[in-house]
């Protein structure tokens, strides 16, 4: 069977700009309706539902990350594209069971960034981006209680709400290592916080104590729970020295892959025929070559 790309209406005249945007769009979402169409579409994309589909946002929004980093614009393009058809999917199965559109999320986004941006689209004044936040969480917080009656501005909205509800927001919703760095960041800013690193420090060496106290001789939920408390008092000393964990961690992994590879080069045999001594040997060797490749010496 033949498979061919959906009609493109035809144009008289070159599209401008903006046209070619809402021609590309609504093409998309006029194939992925036919995807979704009982009458002649995909079975695959049939049976997906917003949960099962779930999975793939997230790797698509990390494949997107990837492509950022390696500064490949044709691969940020099409990275981009994955991701948009996440977005394009999840709303079209929102249209048939009539619950939103498309266009619904777009012009949802599109007045909540004109809300939130009244020095640029209305008459507030900022004088640098600390201010820019602030005003940013006061909406936020008015947006929170657009069903309460009372607030009827940003002047009337409520200087100070919960923060609990927005951490169980970031606990839920993003990867844990993120979430702990949103977590730590915004009970920071409410006071809850050392006065100097020596407390993060002593914290830190607390609960390295204590995961080492729970491996001696406590259960492996015990083990578990401590080895989290660990790392988040890891990722606090980050934050208190304004390094960013994610970042460093994915160094790491880069840097081991590295010479991970450069091992696998160095041996003739397969690694399990090594004994640990060798395999320290050749790991040594592949660090002082990569650091030799960084650093090249002036002839």
């Amino acid at each position: 069977m033949i498979v061919s790309a959906p009609p493109v209406n035809p144009s008289p005249t070159p599209l401008n700009p903006e046209s070619k945007l809402l021609r590309s769009l609504q093409d998309l979402v006029d194939v992925v309706a036919q995807l979704r169409s009982p009458d002649g579409g995909c079975p695959w994309d049939l049976e997906q539902t917003p949960q099962s589909l779930t999975p793939y946002i997230v790797e698509e929004a990390y494949e997107t990350v990837d492509a950022i980093r390696q500064g490949d614009p044709k691969a940020i393009a099409n990275e981009l594209g994955d991701l948009l058809l996440q977005v394009v999917l999840q709303a079209q199965i929102a249209q048939e069971y009539e619950q939103f559109d498309l266009a619904t999320v777009a012009e949802g986004i599109t007045a909540k960034l004109i809300r939130r941006h009244p020095h640029v689209f209305g008459e507030v004044d900022v004088a640098n981006v600390d201010e820019v936040r602030k005003n940013w969480e006061q909406i936020k917080a008015a947006e929170e209680h657009a069903d309460d009656p009372t607030v009827v501005s940003l002047e009337t909205a409520p200087q100070s709400t919960a923060l609990t509800p927005r951490l169980q927001r970031y606990a839920r919703s993003l990867p844990p290592m993120m979430a702990a760095m949103k977590i730590s960041v915004r009970t920071a800013e409410v006071g809850f916080e050392w006065e100097t690193i020596d407390g993060v420090w002593e914290k830190f060496h607390e609960e390295l104590d204590e995961f080492q106290t729970a491996i001696a001789s406590e259960s492996k939920e015990r083990q578990q729970e401590e080895l989290g408390d660990l790392l988040f008092g890891l990722i606090n000393i980050g934050r208190w020295l304004g390094l960013d964990p994610r970042a460093a961690l994915q160094g790491t992994n880069d840097r081991f892959i590295q010479r991970f590879a450069k091992v696998e080069a160095l041996a003739e045999r397969p690694l399990a025929d090594y004994s640990i001594d060798e395999l320290e040997a050749f790991w040594q060797k592949a660090k002082a070559m990569l650091k030799a490749a960084s650093n090249p010496q002036p002839d």
